[in-house]
């Protein structure tokens, strides 16, 4: 059985999560310094949870928690440091929230990278898979000790439309051999993090957790940075005019799902299951291709294969 919940495709995060008080509750989010991060950081902390936001960049750091204090002024809000295509970086954040929390209820794997000419990261993965899955998945590792200590844990993971564009390629996932495509490379990862919330409940060790992946609909926000205006017009996301198609969601909007991952009633007792328009999507379909999700983002072998190959990745690299 699909499910489903009251909110849609123009729900705002705040409508998400009024009646829900977090008070006592730890969330974390990355990519909360803009966009939908944000939007999904400041309804948690409006709901009470101390929120703790990873940030790159100082200063926009400090930006973000000013904003969410300027709506919520009785917020806890803590800014912590994290490169998340460095992975000296995930893990000195991991052992710096080992040593001062006792706990983590919600984790929230926001931040990603879109499109960008071809790079690698400090440790050799592929610029998008390294930072949208690989990153995250040692930051999920690091962190999962907090994660233990919750009643219930949610795992949050973003993927996207786009992961249709590509299943994971195992064999190559950095680009070593076959030619870069950005576009490829960008749904391979959005894939893996798809597979990433099947693969928590499998071999996460973590008992009562929820995992879920969320695609959470076309936002123009700073992830199309990449992008030139062209191709941004070619694709039908604005107009000769610079005006965002009618169909993209506001920030507010796009957090909606996030925020319905951590805190529904509906999904407690579920896990693995890709979310959008703060329901459980259904099966793709060429009919509808803006919306659902493909099998193998969802199959269990792809993300068992997955989770090792990442182990083995970030094994190799520390």
């Amino acid at each position: 059985m699909v499910i489903t919940s009251s909110f849609g495709y123009r729900t705002t995060a705040s409508e998400v999560v009024a009646g829900h008080d977090l008070t006592g509750h730890v969330a974390l989010l990355t990519g909360a310094t803009s966009g939908i991060g944000l939007e999904a950081a400041r309804a948690l902390a409006g709901a009470g949870a101390h929120v703790i936001l990873p940030a790159r960049d100082g200063t926009r750091g400090e930006a973000a928690v000013a904003s969410i204090l300027a709506s919520h002024p009785l917020a806890s809000v803590e800014l912590a440091s994290l490169d998340l295509s460095n992975l000296a970086s995930v893990e000195q954040l991991t052992s710096r929230l080992l040593d001062s929390h006792d706990r983590l209820d919600v984790l929230v794997n926001n931040a990603g990278v879109m499109a960008p000419p071809f790079e690698h990261t400090v440790d050799g993965f592929e610029m998008q898979i390294g930072t949208n899955h690989l990153g995250h998945f040692a930051l999920f590792r690091g962190l999962r000790p907090l994660l233990r200590a919750a009643s219930a844990p949610r795992v949050i993971a973003l993927s996207s439309i786009a992961h249709r564009m590509s299943a994971v390629d195992l064999e190559d996932p950095n680009f070593r051999e076959r030619p870069y495509d950005k576009w490829i490379a960008y749904g391979q990862s959005k894939t893996a993090c798809a597979l990433f919330a099947v693969g928590v409940g499998r071999h996460g060790g973590l008992a009562n957790v929820t995992a879920f992946a969320v695609h959470p609909g076309g936002i123009m926000t700073g992830l199309q940075k990449f992008l030139p205006a062209e191709e941004v017009r070619a694709m039908g996301w604005v107009d000769d005019h610079g005006t965002v198609n009618e169909l993209f969601k506001t920030v507010e909007q796009g957090a909606a799902t996030t925020v319905w991952a951590a805190v529904g009633d509906e999904l407690t007792g579920h896990t693995g299951l890709y979310l959008e328009n703060c329901q459980q999507a259904e099966p793709w379909q060429a009919t509808m291709p803006m919306m659902g999700v493909k099998d193998y983002a969802l199959d269990p072998t792809s993300a068992d294969l997955l989770w090792t190959l990442s182990d083995e990745l970030i094994d190799a690299t520390i």
